[in-house]
């Protein structure tokens, strides 16, 4: 055999063991112990679970030097449900489409209107949440010129009432001196062909 080939299969095969062995042999190489959390093992995905050493006497010094902690496992989505009641989707012939939903979600209520804009313009649109007791919140929102979809929402407000005492209405305009509305879209609007 080439005694050149072999002696350079030994160095390569020496230069990548070393940060692995420099990383095997001390807790500052590895990073466990720097205060940055991390290390030369966590740094390239090799770290294994963490590990905790065991007092000297114990029980499970006897069976072990160090017991693994496993990572914890997270738990289940704990977010309360969303409850949503919107109207049909609608659209005008100055290619404005709109659906318009009221939700509410761990004690808030708020509304949204989803839509999309081909009239080539861009509009404004106002959005109202109407609730018991007269409450009502209001956002203007403008909507871009284009065939993406965008949504307009009302901040969250503290529910008074039940949801079903809620309506939102979407009210998108032309935005000039006379503010020729060209769609009206409801929680509540009846389908199209109901009357």
């Amino acid at each position: 055999m080439n005694l050149r080939l072999i002696g350079i299969g030994a160095g390569v095969l020496v230069i990548l063991s070393l940060p692995l062995a420099g990383a095997i042999a001390g807790p500052d190489f590895a990073g466990e112990d720097d205060g940055k959390g991390g290390g030369l093992l966590s740094s390239l995905g090799l770290s294994g679970p963490s590990r905790t050493p065991v007092a000297p006497g114990t029980p499970d010094a006897a069976r072990s030097a160090e017991r693994e902690v496993l990572p914890s496992q997270p738990g289940p989505d704990v977010r309360p449900r969303t409850d949503t009641r919107c109207g049909p989707e609608l659209s005008s012939p100055h290619g404005v489409e709109a659906q318009t939903c009221v939700l509410e979600s761990g004690g808030q209520t708020w509304g949204r209107s989803y839509y999309r804009n081909t009239s080539g313009r861009t509009l404004d649109a106002v959005l109202t949440v109407m609730g018991p007791e007269g409450r009502t919140v209001q956002i203007r929102c403008v909507v871009g010129a284009g065939d993406e979809p965008g949504l307009c929402e009302t901040p969250q407000e503290e529910s008074a009432g039940k949801p079903i005492d809620y309506s939102a209405v979407a009210e998108f305009a032309v935005p000039d001196e006379e503010g020729q509305l060209l769609l009206r879209s409801g929680s509540n609007s009846p389908e199209p062909g109901d009357g």
